[in-house]
């Protein structure tokens, strides 16, 4: 065991002390206030297709954007769980901030369990706890066709300094973060898959706009296309390799807070779709709607679905501390398979609940419309395609054992 991992398990130790002696409902009630500021603007966000301004300064009030943060660098030493428990309150109220939410908190998992014993990686901690910053995502370049693990753009050397220019196709919310995680490769001789993590602050780049975002859905995430143009040190890779990254946190991560968001989406048309089962009973005596029959199966899909995400946090947090069981393939396999089966869950949900309002939840103005959930939704299979995803398991799952009993 390496110097970094004994650091983050102390770390980690520390985090679950502090989260026995917290208040319990300190998260709840935060991220109350956030889901709140979130709803408010939720429809304006999607009309206009701009960034949610309100909702993402409530995040930062409540210091919620530094949650995961160890108590020992300034946050909250906030667990996976209760991210996702945020993750999934968000996406209720409106599907573009929880979004950012969740890929602001995969990065925010990447810098403290592989920031650790890094100097300016333990800065850059302490400055997301203190000034509470939004932290942005490039993984996707003109070249790769959204294979996060192949990078064209290398990082170029100079001594101790730095640089990096990136055609990032997609940089969610990239104008508005106050800095990025990015990948590359390591050196310009170096295999696309011989990759390095960078963390990069607003003053060490440039973003020049290639792409506008006029989308369906996720209209708020405002994934706009750059070019990134970078210099700075280089202390601000991270010291593991980006394979382990990607394994261990990443991956993982990612798929836990999309997963999460995509099942408050769900549940908010749920909701929707509820409502007008009940008053339409209601104004008929009682007797139920034919819609009814789609209601069913929107609830029984949601509770599908989230007993699928409470599963494989549990699994990821069972195996946080253990770097060799994360990257096995049986967790990977499963990991991967969540984000697939979560996202195809989700539109199943959306679907049933318009289903279940008919008329009403397809049109634009009424209480119970489903449209902007659905068109948001439709967005889960095509990240990170599934087409992909299940493209590239075909002969990993061949290798891996079925299992003799429920509980293997």
């Amino acid at each position: 065991m390496n110097v970094q991992e004994v650091r983050f398990r102390s770390l980690a130790a520390e985090r679950s002390r502090a989260v026995s002696s917290r208040d319990s409902t300190s998260f709840p009630q935060r991220a109350a206030i956030v889901v709140e500021a979130a709803a408010m603007e939720a429809e304006e966000v999607d009309r206009e297709a701009r960034f949610p301004r309100k909702a993402i300064e409530a995040a930062r009030k409540e210091r919620l954007l530094g949650a995961q943060i160890p108590i020992e660098f300034g946050g909250d030493g906030a667990s996976i769980s209760e991210v996702a428990d945020m993750c999934y309150a968000l996406g209720r109220a409106c599907s573009s901030t929880g979004m950012i939410f969740a890929m602001h908190q995969t990065k925010i998992a990447c810098l403290v369990r592989h920031g650790v014993g890094s100097r300016w990686h333990e800065s850059l901690m302490r400055r997301v706890a203190a000034e509470q910053l939004l932290l942005a995502s490039s993984t996707t370049e003109g070249q790769n066709g959204g294979n996060i693990r192949f990078s064209s753009a290398a990082v170029e050397r100079e001594g101790a300094e730095i640089s990096l220019v990136r055609d990032a196709t997609v940089i969610s919310y990239g104008a508005e973060a106050d800095g990025i995680v990015t990948i590359a490769r390591r050196s310009d001789d170096a295999a696309g898959s011989d990759q390095v993590l960078l963390a990069i602050t607003r003053e060490d780049y440039t973003l020049e706009p290639t792409l506008a975002w006029e989308t369906l859905g996720m209209r708020g995430t405002c994934s706009a296309g750059f070019k990134l143009n970078f210099k700075g040190s280089s202390e601000q890779i991270f010291p593991v390799a980006y394979d382990k990254v990607h394994a261990q946190t990443m991956t993982p991560v990612a798929h836990l807070c999309w997963s999460s968001v995509w099942a408050g989406i769900a549940a908010a048309a749920v909701d929707r779709s509820q409502l007008f089962i009940r008053n339409a009973a209601r104004a008929a005596g009682g007797n139920m709607p034919p819609g009814a029959a789609h209601f069913t199966s929107a609830r029984m899909t949601l509770t599908k679905l989230r007993a699928l995400i409470a599963a494989n946090l549990d699994s990821y947090a069972a195996r946080e501390l253990d770097e060799r069981e994360l990257s096995s393939l049986d967790f990977q396999s499963s990991i991967n398979l969540l984000k697939v089966e979560a996202s195809e869950l989700a539109v199943s949900a959306v679907m049933h609940a318009m289903r279940a309002c008919g008329l009403s939840g397809y049109r634009n103005d009424t209480n119970v419309s489903v449209g902007r959930h659905l068109r948001d939704v439709l967005s889960a299979p095509i990240m990170i395609n599934n087409d992909r995803i299940l493209g590239s398991m075909g002969a990993a799952t061949l290798m891996s054992a079925v299992p003799l009993s429920l509980h293997d």
